[in-house]
């Protein structure tokens, strides 16, 4: 598959690493950094999303997203991403993704607004079913840099394996993704809330996200998912984590 991501708001809370554990299925262990597990709300936008050589469908390519996620890494030690939930105002990507790649897509009414000149952009997110609405209200500001490694936003948003869990068959999936390595920005949040993390059933305590970050857009390419095997103490993919390092699917 290919497709674009753009407009991304990274926010970020420390986590109890145990709490998180609690949620993972078997085959994954949650990530840490300096001892503590993190979890992210992540709005944005998909464009152009089709499969490998064919044209974008206009719409049905484009659409918006809000995924709460954490960090984790699985039996081979390979790190990657584990998705609490990934609203999308797509119904038909919604469909596909649950069916075919495993994922907890949900349906949401969802828009969001860019202003041309300050690169503002307004985002609302209302789930099916739900009354709390997700609103952020972000703009980029200062120098755009890659994450050096090493660093907490480095450990936060270079990561290019996903984990999927397939409930009915009890297999864990994964799935890897491409991209040049983002380039990384402060932001200015005016406006945001935690519905996304309150309906994975956790609960912020009051706390403002202790991590912000804007990206600029990426063009990305995404493997097909396959299923995992446990090889406990083998080593991780060379590159793995390092987006520049791995070559785009076909």
């Amino acid at each position: 598959m290919r497709q674009r991501w753009a407009q991304l708001l990274f926010l970020h809370w420390a986590w109890d690493p145990a709490e998180i554990q609690r949620t993972l299925p078997p085959g994954l262990t949650v990530d840490v950094y300096e001892g503590r597990a993190w979890l992210g709300l992540v709005p944005f936008a998909m464009e152009r999303v089709r499969p490998r050589g064919l044209p974008a469908v206009r719409g049905l390519s484009d659409f918006l997203e809000l995924n709460v996620r954490t960090y984790v890494h699985d039996a081979q030690g390979r790190p990657g991403v584990w998705f609490y939930s990934l609203d999308a105002n797509q119904w038909l990507a919604v469909k596909i993704a649950r069916a075919l790649f495993h994922l907890p897509y949900q349906h949401a009414t969802m828009a969001a607004t860019v202003d041309a000149r300050t690169q503002a952009v307004d985002y609302r997110s209302r789930r099916q079913g739900q009354a709390m609405e997700s609103r952020f209200c972000y703009r980029p500001v200062g120098v755009a840099r890659p994450a050096v490694a090493g660093t907490l936003e480095f450990f936060l948003v270079e990561r290019y394996r996903l984990f999927a869990w397939d409930a009915r068959g009890e297999r864990l999936f994964t799935g890897r993704v491409h991209h040049a390595p983002y380039e990384i920005g402060a932001a200015e949040v005016s406006v945001w809330n935690d519905a996304g993390l309150r309906l994975a059933g956790f609960d912020r305590e009051g706390r403002a996200p202790e991590h912000v970050s804007v990206a600029r857009s990426v063009e990305v390419g995404v493997w097909p998912m396959e299923r995992v095997t446990a090889r406990a103490g083998a080593r991780c993919e060379r590159g793995e984590g390092l987006g520049g390092a791995m070559p785009a699917p076909g």
